[in-house]
């Protein structure tokens, strides 16, 4: 009976890998999909206008706990690290939230880096269903190099190295 106990655990839990597995809609090595977001002032910025550009997504949500351990070294360890850099661009995109919600949260905890609101998850459903935070990483060539979910310290620095690696190549 233990048998039959442990073999079903192992095969749910070898479903339930596989069914996170699959949660991306998009592949390492796959160019990014089209997308446009709006900013604050109401320009657009496209992904055809990031070309040339190192390109950082980080799908996030203002009620999630884990987004909020995350966007504290988004701040630190790339935006006060590669902002300035004309080769780099990051994207902060709010799933399902406006500036209703953005603008005290930004005041709060004192963001300087670009959000974008993602409303009807319209750039987070093209490469998602559900599960926030997400990072995407895009090359100069608008190709994913890297995407990670959840939030995890050793995982961030990976990416934030790669970021690195990628900037510090020339174009």
């Amino acid at each position: 009976m233990y048998k039959n106990i442990f073999s079903a655990s192992i095969a749910l839990f070898f479903i339930g890998s596989l069914s996170f597995a699959q949660t991306w809609k998009t592949a390492i090595g796959q160019q990014a999909p089209k997308f446009e977001v709006t900013s604050k002032d109401g320009s657009k910025l496209t992904s055809d206008s990031l070309q040339g550009k190192i390109v950082l997504l980080n799908f996030f949500a203002t009620w999630c706990p884990p987004c909020r351990q995350e966007l504290p070294k988004v701040q630190s360890e790339v935006w006060n690290k590669f902002g300035d850099r004309e080769d780099f661009e990051l994207l902060v995109l709010a799933r399902e939230e406006n500036w209703d919600k953005l603008n005290p949260f930004i005041a709060q905890f004192k963001y300087t880096f670009p959000f974008y609101p993602d409303l009807n998850r319209a750039v987070f459903g093209l490469f998602a269903e559900d599960t926030i935070p997400r990072n995407v990483v895009l090359d100069r060539s608008g190709k994913i190099i890297y995407q990670e979910i959840g939030y995890e310290p050793k995982e961030f620095d990976e990416m934030v190295r790669l970021i690195q690696l990628h900037l510090d190549q020339p174009y």
